[in-house]
């Protein structure tokens, strides 16, 4: 479960940059997890409620925002959405050749006091 390993890293950089701007206690956290990344988004949020209880995050709403994956057909040139790696063109059955979106794991903004 690597998502237990991510919610400290995250917990670490939102600390971090809180000491950095003089900041006493954040608010809100908003953090993108693509389709694709690899992450289970409830188990991180999971470890995120678990591990951030004692922290700078402890009163924070932290708030994931979802995207979904993008693929591209090589053979029909055609944009589709992906819920998972697997997943072929609606249009004609292929695998897309190149994946657009969706892969994303990122802090997006926190706001703090």
């Amino acid at each position: 479960m690597h998502e237990l390993s991510l919610a400290t890293d995250v917990i670490n950089l939102v600390t971090e940059e809180a000491r950095k701007n003089g900041l006493s206690g954040i608010q809100e956290v908003l953090i993108e997890v693509g389709d694709l990344s690899g992450v289970e988004a409830d188990a991180f949020q999971w470890a995120l409620e678990l591990l951030t209880k004692e922290t700078i995050l402890g009163k924070a709403e932290i708030r994931l925002n979802r995207s979904p994956g993008t693929g591209i057909c090589k053979s029909c040139e055609r944009e589709f959405e992906m819920r998972n790696r697997l997943d072929s063109c609606p249009g004609c059955g292929s695998f897309p050749s190149e994946i657009r979106g969706g892969q994303e794991f990122r802090v997006i903004s926190m706001v703090g006091e």
